[in-house]
């Protein structure tokens, strides 16, 4: 049965995910079988397994970490927020529904077995577990039936390590208040703390380090500095968001209220010379070389909003000017005719698209989860070269897009056909597009040979760039943090 070690933390995005990679990596390099665990995982960045179920991405990150492959097991419960209120609940990587906030916490406690017997598949198999928690123990409001923090550590008898966030300010307060607020026995159970995202002279902080241990009894087990390693976010508190980059191209993601899967567009920001730029409003979009349409949770109320907000017209405009538009799932849903929701999958209704595409897409309550592969067909426009570009990716939406006589983009090695493009105008349902070597080479050449402008250094096989970041992660991780403490505090337990 495999030891297990937990990571809470004083917030939401403290550095739990990040340090649980790490972690990962570093346990794998030293020769254990090791595999991450989170009970249950609020985003809307998911990943989709090799048996087409949906589970939290930092999951499968943390698993691309520890050389393992991704598996429901490893996030059995997932929650994807479609409103303000509520949210689709899946389970072991089905969807079982839409519950608000009340509704799901009331059947929460239902799901304690499928948690259980997830957990237990893994720690069989393997010798390490990785436990991420979510939010902070200290949230007392939800303490009741909890699962995700200190319930899943009493579960798993994992000892924790407590991360806080100084880049956002009062880490000390972070970290003593968030122990503070807990129950003794659950005090117990942190055995040391983290100080996460330092920038500057650590000798300057060892006056309160020297008071956070003796205020809480507890060893600070490191300070890790702000790294700079490309790990793929889980939500939209991406520090991505707030990039500003100054490449000689220029693309500008729409951050959609519900937008998904932004991880999509990471191997664009890893090349040298291409600034990605997220915008959320019609007046910070600019005149930019591409436009990126990117996957929402709800494409109906995103595109209400793309509507009010004027960045439609804006988008339009910039369309009939020759510049090129991608839309990704539901953007590529957006950008056709119409959008019909018959069957209430959103609300219901229906809404008129971009029609910047001659396509009409209607949601059903099937959800489409399937990892894809395929070629890009012959295509016109800015991005003709993209034709025989080899793909692979997943798909994971409701809805199917269809239009008479339309040139699709792909041809799926099922013999299905993806995706639409009209001159400059071009729509997939393919996450993972811009990981092929071949189509990201393609569109970011087509791009610069319009501008007159010459890219850097260019990523090459995205696999191998990541797990070149993991290493860096590990590295890290091994010169900052006290690993034979980590280890002590691993092997006694609880």
């Amino acid at each position: 049965m495999a030891k297990a070690i937990m990571v809470q933390g004083t917030m939401s995005n403290a550095g739990k995910s990040l340090l649980c990679a790490g972690l990962c990596r570093v346990f794998h390099q030293d020769g254990y079988r090791v595999a991450p665990f989170k009970s249950q995982n609020m985003a809307l960045n998911s990943f989709i397994t090799r048996e087409g179920l949906e589970m939290g991405r930092a999951q499968a990150v943390q698993a691309e970490a520890a050389c393992a492959e991704p598996r429901v097991a490893m996030n059995p419960i997932l929650l994807k927020p479609v409103t303000n209120m509520g949210s689709q609940l899946i389970v072991n990587g089905e969807v079982r529904g839409n519950y608000t906030a009340a509704d799901y916490y009331k059947m929460k406690h239902t799901l304690v077995p499928d948690i259980l017997a997830a957990y237990d598949s893994l720690a069989a198999e393997n010798d390490i577990l990785v436990i991420e928690g979510a939010g902070s123990p200290a949230e007392i409001n939800l303490k009741a039936g909890d699962f995700v923090n200190m319930g899943m550590a009493k579960l798993a008898k994992a000892p924790v390590l407590l991360v806080g966030d100084i880049d956002r300010g009062g880490v000390f307060a972070q970290l003593y208040g968030t122990i503070a607020l807990l129950e003794p026995e659950e005090q117990a159970i942190v055995k040391a703390t983290v100080i996460n995202k330092f920038r500057g002279d650590v000798s300057l902080l060892e006056p309160g380090l020297e008071m956070l241990r003796g205020l809480t009894g507890k060893p600070v087990a490191g300070v890790l500095p702000h790294l700079d390693v490309d790990i793929d976010d889980e939500d939209s508190l991406s520090e991505r968001f707030s990039a500003k980059g100054n490449g000689g191209l220029d693309i500008a993601v729409v951050r959609l209220p519900r937008i998904s899967n932004f991880t999509d567009f990471a191997p664009l920001e890893a090349t040298e010379g291409v600034s990605v730029h997220y915008v959320d409003r019609a007046d910070a979009l600019g005149s930019p070389d591409l436009v990126i349409l990117p996957g929402t949770k709800s494409t109906i109320s995103d595109l209400r909003w793309l509507r009010q907000s004027g960045l439609e017209a804006r988008i339009l405009r910039l369309a009939a000017q020759g510049t090129p538009v991608i839309g990704i799932c539901g953007g590529y849903q957006m950008l056709g005719q119409r959008v019909i929701d018959a069957e209430g999958v959103e609300g219901g209704g229906e809404i008129a698209g971009l029609g910047l595409l001659p396509t009409v897409t209607e949601f059903t309550a099937e959800k489409r989860r399937t990892r894809v592969s395929g070629t890009v067909r012959e295509i016109g426009g800015l991005f003709a070269s993209l034709a025989g570009a080899p793909l692979e990716g997943y798909e994971i939406h409701m809805g199917r897009t269809r239009g008479a006589d339309i040139r699709s983009l792909a041809l799926l090695d099922t013999g299905e056909a993806d995706g639409c493009q009209a001159e400059n105008i071009y729509g997939t349902y393919l996450h993972g597009f811009f990981d092929s070597v071949e189509c990201r080479g393609a569109v970011l050449g087509a791009l610069a040979e319009k501008k007159g402008v010459s890219l850097g250094k260019a990523v090459g096989d995205w696999a191998d760039y990541k797990n070149k970041q993991y290493d860096l992660l590990a590295q890290a991780v091994r010169e900052h943090l006290d690993l034979p403490l980590i280890y002590r505090i691993l092997e006694e337990g609880l």
